[in-house]
């Protein structure tokens, strides 16, 4: 109980939401460790907002509320920040590893910074299981378990209190209505398609036009699958044959389309410090339009449970890079890019983000997958090292961003 009734006085105190005289509770929001009402304006005595705390084990209490106008705003509140009356500071937030925005905060008191969360950003919070905040040097994990139900709640909060008054609150977290965190927010139509694009990478493997990728880069899929090299139109590829086990796809070019120059795949073994080259679109829409070279070593020769199926790699990669090409320092292909640890997850059980831990599947699946679709694709011997500028202009020919629109239910296991 002392430490609810130490959170319930910061929370008074600290003006929430920018309602310098703010009086309340009124009614109730308690979800897990998230508590919380209505507040009116001490001056006026008009209804402000509605608004709801949380601690964590860092320090940082969050505050997440909604004003009688209907705007959302994020407040991050310790009692060790000390800053200046009106004190700008740029946040930026990144949502189970991989929705991201910058939030631009105010200090309306000197140990709490607040900012504006436009809708599609309280949207991604209200889904999101982990968010990490940063600014400056400062890296913060936060649970965002209860965060869709407390949003929910508070948007009922403010629906109830507007209509009835701040005498009739109540529990706001009883709510019969759907949600009203995102009232942008369309509903999707009966087939299920959210409208939403899906990218990743691919690479073309043989003259005839055949591409690989990840099976979970096109699962999903409604309407045509696009691929394209930098700088060049689009084209509409054919799904030829999927393998969801080891996360493989072949895709083909249309036949009118000729390709002089294709991946081979390394005829050789590989070791573990061996130096590998990543290629592919990551983040593409926010980053640049061209592909992006990262560079690292194999770390290990299997993956997540000694997985033999996968290369472990520390170059690093982004959603977007799953299905591009990973090269030894010849050129060659050693692997399938495919994902990433789940970082933040890892980092909620053990208090640590793991850093530059990746994974490729590995040339034996992949060469496994084309035999059995009948591919004529090339190996070859590495033969002589390259520069990794050679390396990435050399794949510019075959190297593609695989795009399409996918439905809402593929689109949330990217």
């Amino acid at each position: 109980m002392w430490l609810r009734s130490l959170i319930v006085a910061s929370f008074l105190q600290m003006g929430v939401v920018g309602a310098a005289n703010a009086a309340g509770p009124f009614g109730s929001v308690n979800v897990g460790n998230w508590i919380g009402g209505a507040f009116s304006n001490d001056q006026t005595g008009a209804f402000s907002h509605c608004a709801a705390t949380a601690p964590y084990a860092n320090g940082v209490m969050l505050v997440v509320g909604q004003n009688a106008a209907g705007s959302w705003t994020l407040s991050f509140a310790s009692p060790s920040y000390r800053f200046k009356q009106g004190e700008n500071a740029a946040i930026d937030v990144i949502f189970d590893g991989q929705e991201q925005a910058r939030l631009f905060a105010t200090a309306n008191q000197p140990n709490m910074l607040t900012a504006v969360m436009p809708a599609n950003v309280t949207r991604t919070f209200q889904k999101a299981g982990l968010m990490v905040a940063t600014s400056g040097r400062t890296v913060l994990n936060f649970d965002l378990t209860s965060a869709g139900t407390v949003v929910t709640a508070l948007a009922n909060c403010v629906t109830r209190v507007k209509a009835d008054g701040l005498s009739k609150a109540g529990d706001f977290t009883k709510v019969a209505a759907k949600p009203q965190a995102a009232p942008d927010k369309q509903a999707p139509p009966a087939s299920g398609k959210s409208g939403r694009g899906k990218s990743g990478t691919g690479f073309v493997v043989s003259a005839s036009g055949h591409l690989v990728t990840n099976n979970h880069v096109i699962n999903g899929c409604v309407g045509d699958i696009k691929g394209n090299l930098t700088g060049e139109a689009a084209m509409v590829l054919r799904v030829v044959s999927t393998d969801a086990n080891n996360d493989l796809a072949l895709l083909q070019a249309p036949s009118t389309t000729a390709f002089k120059d294709f991946a081979r795949i390394r005829d050789r073994s590989f070791h573990s410090g061996d130096s590998v080259v990543a290629i592919g679109f990551p983040y593409h829409g926010l980053l640049s339009s061209d592909f992006t070279v990262t560079t690292g070593i194999v770390s290990s020769l299997s993956g997540m449970r000694n997985d033999t199926r996968f290369l472990q790699i520390s170059a690093p990669v982004q959603p977007g890079n799953s299905g591009g090409p990973l090269f030894d320092t010849t050129g060659q292909i050693v692997g399938v890019v495919t994902g990433k640890i789940p970082g933040l997850r890892i980092a909620a059980v053990t208090g640590d983000i793991p850093e530059n831990i990746n994974f490729a599947i590995k040339t034996g699946a992949l060469r496994d997958f084309l035999d059995n679709s009948v591919v004529p694709y090339q190996t070859a011997e590495p033969k002589g090292e390259l520069k990794t500028t050679d390396i990435a202009g050399n794949a510019r020919a075959y190297t593609m961003l695989i795009s399409c629109t996918a439905t809402e239910q593929a689109d949330a296991k990217r």
